[in-house]
């Protein structure tokens, strides 16, 4: 792998302040969030150049195994972008079939050849984000690819607990554990941001739903929708829309306040264990879910308007 400098590592792991350019990997169908943060990504070109969406895998009682969860996300994308009036064509593109597993091979596909490509036509001044929100399979086959890239891409990853959690079995980590040790023991620039105890109030309900998503058009209704189809009953219900966070860090690092940590080990049970003489990462320790849903609120809003 690229050896970074801690002067190359820290400039880019500060916070962007200007735009960025930035790709998204996604389990789209396993969850409502996945959506969400898609849809705020679009809502901000101001802030967000997304160059693509790569669909990931994902297995659970929602898919018969990870190669149908990925594409289940592939057709979720797809019907997202038709309700934003958006092209799919060279935009978005199949990831992975199936996890890689404690073997680590990497996992070829369109979403990785695409990946290493926009990866490699960027530089350290102007990196890419690839913002990951589901199994971190797809990125973990673009750096074992072509490990040069990790000194001109920032990996933003919704994975794993807060670092004093007891265990670290939360669905995206769980998924691909191998790959999760791939990309943490890789040397590129990382972003964390941790589930439980650090995302996990980032909550919406119903009514807060029905007031400002489902009145704002086609996209509006169809958020709507998934959100409120999740679960039957809704007395006293809420749901996490934990996705949005790591687009939220691009947005205004402030909403999403972190430090500067040691790069944790993670074992195979999986747990987290630390080594201090890691490379260091970006952890985000809190977020602010208020600012998150007003943001993203007011641009569905605008949208419709």
């Amino acid at each position: 792998m690229t050896q970074l400098s801690d002067a190359e590592r820290l400039r880019l792991l500060t916070p962007p302040t200007g735009k960025v350019r930035a790709v998204l990997d996604t389990d789209t169908y396993n969850e409502i969030d996945d959506q969400f943060a898609i849809v705020q990504m679009l809502l901000s070109p101001d802030k967000i150049d997304l160059e693509a969406i790569y669909a990931a895998p994902f297995h659970n009682h929602r898919s018969d195994n990870a190669g149908h969860g990925m594409e289940l996300s592939f057709d979720e994308i797809l019907r997202l972008l038709k309700r934003m009036d958006r092209s799919p064509d060279g935009f978005v593109h199949r990831g992975a079939t199936r996890f890689m597993g404690p073997e680590k091979k990497i996992v070829a596909s369109d979403a990785v050849t695409d990946m290493v490509a926009r990866a490699k036509a960027s530089t350290p001044e102007d990196p890419l984000y690839i913002v990951a929100i589901g199994a971190i399979t797809n990125v973990a086959s673009a750096l074992l690819t072509a490990p040069e890239i990790i000194d001109r891409t920032v990996v933003v990853w919704l994975g794993g607990h807060a670092l004093e959690w007891p265990h670290v079995r939360e669905f995206n980590l769980k998924q691909d554990v191998g790959a999760a040790q791939v990309v943490l023991d890789s040397g590129v620039p990382m972003v964390l941001l941790p589930c439980m105890g650090v995302v996990s109030h980032l909550l919406s309900t119903v009514p807060e739903i029905e007031k400002y998503v489902e009145p704002h058009g086609e996209i509006g209704r169809f958020l709507a929708q998934r959100y409120k189809e999740y679960n039957d009953d809704h007395m006293g219900w809420s749901k996490e829309i934990w996705d949005m966070a790591p687009v939220a860090w691009l947005l205004d690092s402030s909403m999403c306040p972190s430090d500067l940590v040691a790069t944790p080990v993670l074992t195979e049970i999986p747990t987290w264990s630390t080594d201090r003489s890691r490379h260091l990462m970006r952890y985000v320790h809190h977020i602010d879910r208020d600012a998150i849903l007003k943001d993203f609120f007011r641009k569905i809003a605008a949208h419709a308007a």
